[in-house]
């Protein structure tokens, strides 16, 4: 069979960094390839990287065909959920793909609900009682709390992670996906202008925390400032009310969540470039 190449399925997944490629390289040769290329009919789904390592070594190697797939949605859902269940993408491969995922459900809810009211146009009332028949429609993923489930990440993550794709230069975004920046750092810098985020980008590691440092002091010092109360007798109707100083507990509560939140992605970023070196 001559395998076919989709450019716009091979290009759907995030490609691997080169020391991963090279880490596949170097275990199709020592070991062959022992997972089979997924095709839909003659055009390769799963395996790129394999079939050209492959094609270049002349290494054999088995194909199936996925026979379920009726549509280019149903192949991409199909390589969405497959590299979802991996463990070695990154955190911001796992919410780009949870939230494209969104955008095929949702889009595919439509074309069901279009297709059931146009039957029902059609179809006679039904009688008094009974329910008219409609096709179930596809389930998208409605909310950010579930594009984090679908993507194992919380609803804070998958929002600044909308907020990159939104807004940040592709330079920046290169930076997230070579863990050169966290997520958390990334969208903060995001807001800055286009020259802002490239001179920061331009500038290494160093200049990118400095730039998002700058944001959030900015945006602090940019926060109102709590009015001073002028002392009063208390009285039955004080007691309801929240104490200043617990009111500033609190918030320096959420500032350090916040903060650890950082710095755990930091932590994750670093592990990740760590065991990447150890297996290079």
């Amino acid at each position: 069979m001559q395998i076919k190449i989709n450019d716009v399925l091979r290009a759907y997944i995030e490609p691997l960094t080169e020391s991963e490629y090279q880490a596949l390289e170097r275990s199709i040769l020592t070991e062959g390839c022992r997972d089979a290329l997924v095709l839909w009919e003659d055009v390769l789904v799963d395996g790129h990287n394999r079939y050209q390592i492959c094609q270049e070594h002349g290494v054999p190697f088995k194909a199936i065909e996925n026979t379920s797939f009726r549509s280019l949605e149903d192949v991409k859902l199909w390589m969405i959920d497959n590299n979802l269940g991996r463990r070695s993408i990154s955190d911001y491969q796992r919410g780009v793909l949870a939230l494209r995922k969104k955008e095929i459900m949702s889009a595919r809810a439509l074309e069901l609900a279009a297709e059931a009211a146009a039957e029902d146009a059609k179809i006679a009332p039904p009688e008094e009682g009974e329910a008219p028949a409609r096709k179930p429609a596809a389930m998208p993923l409605a909310s950010r709390e579930d594009i984090a489930r679908a993507a194992r990440l919380s609803s804070a993550t998958i929002g600044q992670i909308e907020k990159i794709q939104k807004t940040a230069t592709p330079e920046l975004v290169e930076a997230v996906r070579a863990g050169t920046i966290s997520i958390n750092a990334a969208a903060t810098v995001a807001s800055l202008p286009e020259e802002a985020q490239l001179a920061a980008v331009a500038g290494g590691k160093k200049e990118l925390q400095k730039a998002a440092k700058e944001v959030r002091d900015l945006r602090a010092a940019s926060r109102p400032a709590r009015e001073a109360k002028e002392p009063k007798t208390a009285s039955a109707a004080d007691y309801g009310d929240i104490p200043m100083d617990v009111q500033e507990l609190r918030a320096e509560n959420i500032a350090l969540r916040d903060k650890n939140a950082a710095l755990l992605e930091e932590i994750t970023v670093l592990q990740r470039r760590i065991s990447e070196l150890v297996n290079a």
